[in-house]
């Protein structure tokens, strides 16, 4: 990608807010990552310190909701999600879904898409296995490094 390209990509960054950007073309991949720009007096201005305490709702979440991972058994591996974006369990609406827990999964199969940008992104597993859980609902939007699925390896 050339120089140029680039500095397209961080003004199309800055224009549309955006912290994180990852770009794939027959040249190869890049991926952007910035700072948030907040500015003026509001970034000088101290945050009070809040305790960490959450409601009983939040802390009864589902597990992989972003925050808390959720716990692991022996030989067992998150799928997360590589970018901030939509989560979806099938290739299209109607389609059947790329896998159902209990199903046995083989390194680089597609497991997910998640969008972002409106480009598809085909998430694959990076380890053979079997789908014990899935833990992010389809549709719904979903964070960087958000545990996806749990993978029992070694099965």
């Amino acid at each position: 990608m050339e120089l140029r390209d680039i500095r397209a990509l961080i003004a199309l960054m800055r224009e549309n807010g955006l912290t994180e950007l990852e770009v794939e073309d027959k040249k190869g991949k890049i991926r952007l990552v910035r700072t948030p720009d907040f500015g003026g007096e509001t970034a000088a201005r101290p945050v009070p310190h809040q305790p960490r305490t959450r409601p009983a709702a939040v802390r009864t979440s589902a597990p992989g909701a972003a925050g808390e991972p959720p716990e692991l058994g022996e030989n067992q591996a998150l799928i997360k999600s590589p970018m901030v974006g939509t989560f979806y369990r099938s290739p299209s609406p109607g389609a059947p879904p790329f896998v159902q827990e209990g199903d046995m999964v083989q390194k680089g199969q597609p497991l997910c898409i998640v969008e972002a940008m409106k480009m598809m992104n085909e998430i694959e597993s990076d380890t053979a296995g079997r789908l014990v859980r899935i833990l992010a609902e389809n549709g719904q939007p979903v964070e960087y490094g958000q545990p996806l699925m749990i993978i029992e390896t070694g099965v």
